[in-house]
């Protein structure tokens, strides 16, 4: 009964911080254009595969999904990097959420994805950035190989890519300063195991770079 009530403290904190900060800061100091919101899914297990370039990627991702379903969203991030002190691991894991896992691939006695794999286990969605690191504004890099393996290990696990632009722009990496632009998310059709690990990681990059040009933006200079 404890545990039950402290989870439920802990939903309604997160809920309180999305909708009284977040959602206000995003839609007053940055602005989004979300295309195709109808995509997303509203159950989980399930998972979010999106582009990486700023620290604000998770904030939109997580802003995109009704408050009732913030209890099931769970972004995967570093371990060493969002749990390094106590006041951002309290950060991290109370109101962002986190699934933590270990930079630098498995090895025979560790699995990379066993955090995933648990999370998804207790029907999370789980918000992933298959680039592995936050990259050049509106560039995307090549995707990892870990959202193939967990479509090859859960086979009915649907995968929703969604493209973000502009938000590498209002906050780069290495900056602390916010510039106000106004950015876009576009969702695309969830994807599932193809039966190649390789196949299954080229069709999600063909997807996200079809939604980058479905913006029809001009390049950044």
């Amino acid at each position: 009964m404890a545990a039950l009530s402290s989870r439920r403290g802990r939903g309604l904190l997160r809920q309180a911080f999305f909708l009284l900060l977040v959602r206000p800061f995003l839609a007053l100091v940055i602005g989004l254009n979300v295309r195709h919101p109808e995509r997303l899914p509203r159950s989980g297990p399930a998972l979010v595969v999106a582009n990486h370039n700023s620290h604000l990627d998770v904030l939109v991702l997580l802003s995109l999904f009704p408050l009732r379903l913030l209890p099931r969203l769970q972004p995967v991030a570093a371990a060493d990097y969002f749990l390094r002190n106590r006041w951002l691991a309290w950060f991290s894991t109370r109101l962002i959420g986190i699934v933590p896992i270990e930079r630098g691939g498995g090895t025979a006695h560790r699995d990379p994805l066993a955090p995933v794999e648990a999370a998804l286990a207790e029907g999370a969605i789980v918000i992933l950035f298959p680039e592995g690191t936050r990259g050049e504004p509106e560039v995307l890099g090549p995707l990892r190989s870990g959202v193939a393996h967990l479509l090859q290990r859960h086979p009915q696990l649907a995968a929703t890519p969604v493209f973000l632009h502009g938000l590498g722009k209002a906050l780069p990496r290495g900056e602390a300063l916010l510039v106000p632009f106004f950015c876009d998310v576009v969702v695309g059709d969830a994807h599932r195991w193809c039966g190649d690990r390789r196949r299954c990681l080229a069709e999600l990059e063909r997807e996200l770079t079809a939604l980058a040009a479905e913006l029809d933006r001009p390049e950044w200079n």
